[in-house]
């Protein structure tokens, strides 16, 4: 018996999404006059020793002969008061769980409160107490919904001392109506019996199951229907909207009167997670969906979480792309539970009386406030960027840089393993969302899917960084017209494509938010200011990109959209020059393009002279003219030379 055992149970039942819903769920271990409770707002999954709150239970029990204030607020206030009194550490800082005084209601020595969706189908369901009765006679417990706090715990306490009194020991099963169950233990083998006995018990009278088979249609429309859902959120854009379509979802988002069911709360997890509604929309024009989120706040006094389109599927919100996620997973709960809930007589939802109090409740929204990611301070928090050629190299690291100033990244790349591993590697060392996506940027279809994939996992497109590019270097003589043409699709037409469909997301933010501005930035060149001998495809490609540059500049303004070009030069370090097979220097010493080079360091050294401070331009240059473009907000249809002097602003 050790803190070190309830540690391991926390963790072992905490990892598991059937049976702790967003990290929730509670433990306990008593030792003595001791106990040590989960910290409020901490997860299960990752708890530490650290984590637990140590608490006098002396001081708990003498929590029972005091009396409080009749009116809801000034009693739970003087009970928390109380019960942080309870700390044995003084300079304990951590939050004891609101349900503490329910886990000293147990005599055992380990407590485990969770909310396995199986169980809640038979919480939330109308012959719950019917079921629980049938299926485990006089073991468990039963105790109808109550105001969750000190009534609740109080209710718990009088029905668990009936319960000891009629049957001789004390009850280790509680099903609390609408909100989970208690296992009460004395060793880790006995907890863990009772749990696989019941869950058994559960799983045997179930039928009738959710089906969330994937659905691949409504991906095109979903991405047109979530840059204005994420705007009509948050108008500055700090928001992000996760797409779901699968059978399940298709089922309620099918017609009002079948998403009807979901319209009110089940739980107070799905509450604290996704607030007491959800949001069903027909109309997705831009000015509808505005509409529908106007008049729900309006009625509700909040903004939605979870949003339905009308047989398109199910939108989840959150200021950051993980608050998205978890609203997701908790309305998967929900949406299973109510499936579920089938096998029992129905669903039952909350009184709304109930359902109120926990809006309002201090407590959860203190629970909400800890256990949900805060958005960063970073500079590019919040914004969402596709970063094109970005599995390696050059725009690798232009990724890393926008990631460490907190953007989330799409890498997009036709090299779909190196993508892969980039976007893995970006992502755990900034701890940013991250996409990887396959792309070709020369084919249109290519290019209109990472668009869509990139809606509908983060919501929107902030910014398109335009980097990936070719370069294949000779004379009239030796370029071929494939080789010309290839350069030309890459450089050229891929600028205009990429620009196409991602301008078009942008324009929808914009339609929803007037004041929203956007940014595409082309990773030009050098060569696009001044003529390249021997390379005049590569040369031509990228003084056309500047063209379109400045084009697309006079023609998105209308809509906030800022075009803008950086022109690198002599990035020596990278593939592009340093590619033993394919790079410019070995290119450039075949073609004969530096006079009396023999070697490869003859070709470097040549272009290194050239530069006025002496050296190539590096990716953190060229990363940071980027960031700059982005940020100031009154520059469009520029070139930027960052070229070390070489080549300047005319």
């Amino acid at each position: 018996m050790s803190l070190s055992t309830i540690r391991e149970i926390s963790n072992r039942y905490g990892s598991n999404p059937l049976y702790v819903l967003a990290g929730g769920g509670n433990t306990s271990y008593k030792n003595g006059d001791r106990i040590y409770v989960k910290a409020s707002g901490t997860s299960l999954a990752n708890m530490t020793e650290d984590d637990f709150v140590l608490l006098d239970r002396c001081a708990l029990a003498s929590i029972w002969e005091k009396t409080y204030p009749s009116d809801t607020v000034e009693r739970e206030a003087e009970v928390l008061k109380d019960l942080l009194a309870s700390r044995v550490d003084p300079y304990c800082t951590k939050r004891p769980s609101v349900e503490s005084l329910l886990h000293d209601l147990f005599p055992h020595t380990y407590i485990l409160h969770v909310h396995p969706c199986h169980v809640n189908a038979v919480t939330c369901s109308n012959d719950g107490e019917k079921a629980v009765r049938e299926m485990f006679g006089n073991r468990a417990v039963w105790v109808t919904e109550c105001e969750p706090g000190y009534k609740l715990a109080d209710k718990c306490r009088k029905a668990l001392m009936e319960y000891e009194k009629e049957n001789g020991k004390p009850a280790d099963i509680l099903f609390l109506q609408n909100h989970g169950i208690f296992f009460a233990a004395n060793t880790e083998e006995e907890l863990d019996s009772l749990f696989s006995d019941v869950m058994k018990k559960i799983d045997d009278r179930i039928e009738i199951k959710p089906d969330f088979t994937e659905c691949t249609t409504g991906y095109a429309e979903a991405a047109k229907i979530a840059p204005a859902i994420r705007m009509a959120y948050s108008p500055e854009g700090h928001a992000f909207v996760k797409f779901t379509s699968n059978l399940e979802v298709l089922k309620y988002a099918d017609s009002e009167n079948d998403f009807d069911i979901l319209r009110s709360p089940i739980s107070p997890d799905h509450i604290v997670y996704c607030k007491a509604e959800p949001l069903f929309i027909s109309d997705f024009s831009v000015e509808g969906i505005k509409k529908a989120f106007s008049d729900f706040e309006n009625r509700c006094g909040f903004k939605p979480k979870i949003v339905f389109a009308k047989g398109v599927g199910m939108f989840s919100i959150g200021k950051t792309y993980k608050e998205a996620l978890t609203a997701r997973d908790v309305w998967t709960d929900c949406m299973t539970v109510t499936t579920l809930a089938g096998n029992f007589g129905g669903v039952r939802h909350m009184a709304p009386e109930m359902a109120d109090f926990i809006v309002h409740w201090e407590a959860e929204s203190y629970r909400q406030k800890m256990s949900i990611a805060q958005g960063s301070s970073d500079k590019l928090a919040g914004k969402i960027i596709i970063v094109t050629g970005s599995a390696q190299g050059f725009g690798a690291g232009i990724a890393e840089y926008l990631a460490d100033e907190g953007a989330a990244l799409v890498i997009a790349d036709m090299n779909e393993p190196g993508a892969i591993a980039t976007a893995k590697d970006i992502g755990e060392k900034y701890s940013v969302p991250t996409l990887a996506v396959k792309v070709n940027v020369s084919d249109e279809d290519s290019v209109k899917e990472m668009i869509e994939k990139t809606v509908c996992e983060f919501g929107g497109l902030d910014v398109l960084v335009n980097n990936a590019g070719i370069v294949r270097a000779g004379s009239l003589e030796e370029m071929t017209k494939a080789n010309f043409e290839l350069v030309t699709a890459v450089n050229y037409t891929a600028y205009f494509l990429c620009t196409k469909y991602s301008s078009a997301v942008m324009k929808i933010q914009r339609a929803a938010s007037p004041e929203y501005i956007a940014d595409i930035v082309e990773i030009n060149s050098k060569s696009g200011l001044s003529g390249s001998n021997k390379n005049f495809a590569y040369a031509g490609s990228k003084f056309g990109g500047i063209g379109l540059t400045q084009s697309f500049a006079l023609e998105l303004a209308p809509y906030g959209i800022k075009v803008n070009a950086v022109c690198p030069g002599n990035f020596l370090d990278g593939p592009l020059w340093s590619d033993p097979v394919k790079g410019l220097f070995v290119q450039y010493l075949n073609a004969g393009k530096v006079p009396g080079a023999k070697t490869v360091e003859d070709v470097r050294r040549y272009y290194e002279a050239k530069v006025p401070l002496g050296r190539g331009c590096r990716t953190d240059d060229v990363a940071k003219a980027v960031s700059y473009i982005i940020d100031q907000k009154y520059e469009t249809g520029q070139a930027l030379p960052v070229t070390g002097g070489q080549e300047m602003l005319k």
